[in-house]
């Protein structure tokens, strides 16, 4: 090869490794706050977040993402996400309500509340804004999940529920590839596709989706292609192979994300139970 034609390809790795750096996003305070709070590290997360707020006063994903880890951090208080609770119908149905914490509760409304006044703004003048209705989505995700799984309100999640999936059905239409949304979608599919046969009808009749493989499909999108609510994503098709008895499955998701998230004792005890 001439000298000239190794100074070209020389020219041609050095242009190819910057448009592939190029094209890989900068991690953002949004991406560290995300990290923290799957990492168990709640204080470093509402720091991320708060930062991120201060920069991004009119960015309603700021404020959902502070009442996200709120939200985790409860659980995480409470147990909530053991797979057990989720596994076993049961001990679901049983569940006590639980003592959810007053200063988090309105610290997490007030989040929710600034998310939405900010979305309501945005959506006013653009109905169709990606972020905006994102962050709507989030919201009332958020809130169902705070009903139900702290609360035990579980028929008022429901409604949250429902409007949460029109919401990032109305995205994905505009933005198939914002798949971060998927997970409203399916997480309403799925978990309701449990319910008994004249419940699903109910639930149907209602407006409800309760597709389990539409469900699952819609998660695992969330989980291969999300970007901040990836990993929840993961999470829950751990649960779902541990309800269908696919242990190695579950392993391998959970075992993903201890390795990602090493702060976080819920993936190394239920990789331990997998193992017994």
């Amino acid at each position: 090869m001439s000298t000239r034609h190794v100074r070209e390809s020389i020219i041609i790795l050095m242009l190819l490794a910057s448009s592939a750096f190029a094209q890989t996003p900068a991690r953002t305070l949004l991406d560290d706050g995300y990290r923290n709070m799957y990492n168990l590290q709640f204080a470093q997360a509402h720091d991320a977040f708060d930062r991120w707020q201060k920069m991004h006063p009119d960015d309603p994903l700021g404020p959902a993402s502070d009442a996200a880890s709120y939200l985790f951090a409860e659980f995480d208080r409470l147990h909530v996400l053991e797979s057990e609770l989720f596994v076993q119908d049961s001990r679901f149905e049983k569940r006590p309500k639980n003592s959810a914490d007053p200063q988090v509760k309105r610290l997490f409304d007030a989040d929710l509340a600034k998310s939405k006044e900010i979305c309501d703004r945005i959506l006013a003048r653009d109905p169709n804004n990606a972020n905006a209705l994102f962050a709507s989505a989030m919201v009332e995700g958020l809130r169902g999940d705070y009903l139900s799984l702290i609360e035990k309100r579980d028929m008022a999640a429901l409604s949250n529920m429902k409007t949460g999936r029109a919401i990032a059905e109305k995205l994905l239409a505009a933005h198939p590839d914002y798949y971060d949304a998927y997970l409203a979608v399916g997480v309403e599919n799925y978990l309701l596709s449990l319910k008994p046969a004249p419940m699903r009808w109910l639930l149907r009749v209602t407006g409800a989706q309760t597709d389990r493989a539409a469900g699952l499909e819609k998660l695992k999108i969330t989980a291969e292609k999300g970007h901040y609510l990836q990993p929840y994503a993961r999470l829950l098709l751990a649960v779902a192979a541990l309800r269908d008895g696919n242990r190695s499955q579950a392993d391998q998701l959970l075992s993903g994300l201890a390795n990602e998230f090493p702060n976080n004792h819920l993936y190394a005890l239920e990789l331990a139970k997998l193992q017994h």
